[in-house]
């Protein structure tokens, strides 16, 4: 009965022996085992949070989203006398832009005649439309791609049809409030000067940021 106790005990003591062995001597691989677990559970936890939905942002959103990829700008500038309103339109991802408005053409005889009967005019870019120290006052508002080539078209149309000014009549606010008229905004009163003219067309549209035409019939 020794004998078989003392047999059994050796048998024991030889395998717990191994168990250490194989336990003690592989020990930097099984660091490296570890280490490689740990590691695949970090990157799991990683995922598992980054496909969680975010939680709602109680920062206010980017103006950008908000935006259009093209825009109208209804703007006025200092003059010699009461101001100019014009537009500038075109694309957000690009610095160009293109510059529509109702000027008379030539020198200051043409703009005192003006006062008093018509005069040739020009509709594109006038002195000052591109400084902005010249700037009292914009409005920006923008459309999608469709849309904005519908408007882009009707100001490139309503410059081909205004060959006159008149400072009573077919004037500069009359210009950009014809644009904004198509573009189905609220126009304000037009004699006015062009700075109060473009803050009073903001105001009435409750400073909407996008446009959307109706559909053409």
């Amino acid at each position: 009965m020794t004998n078989g106790l003392g047999a059994w005990g050796l048998r024991a003591g030889s395998a717990l022996a191994v168990l250490l062995f194989c336990m003690i001597q592989p020990a930097s691989a099984g660091e490296a085992h570890k280490r490689l677990a740990d590691a695949h559970a970090l990157v799991s936890t990683d995922a598992s949070v980054s496909s969680r939905p975010a939680p709602p942002s109680t920062r206010r959103p980017a103006s950008s989203s908000a935006k259009g990829p093209y825009y109208v700008d209804f703007r006025a500038r200092t003059a010699a006398s009461w101001g100019h309103a014009f537009v500038w339109y075109g694309k957000t991802s690009e610095r160009a832009v293109e510059v529509a408005g109702l000027t008379p053409a030539g020198d200051t005889l043409a703009y005192v005649l003006g006062h008093l009967t018509w005069v040739p005019s020009e509709t594109g870019a006038s002195y000052g439309d591109l400084d902005p120290e010249y700037l009292t006052a914009s409005y920006r508002v923008y459309l999608n791609e469709p849309d904005a080539r519908r408007v882009f078209a009707y100001i490139k149309q309503l410059q081909a049809s205004s060959p006159v000014w008149n400072a009573e009549t077919t004037n500069c606010t009359g210009f950009i409030g014809n644009i904004a008229g198509f573009m189905g905004l609220k126009v304000p009163p037009r004699w006015q000067r062009p700075e109060n003219f473009v803050n009073s067309l903001k105001q009435m549209n409750g400073a909407r940021r996008m446009v959307q035409l109706s559909p053409e019939q």
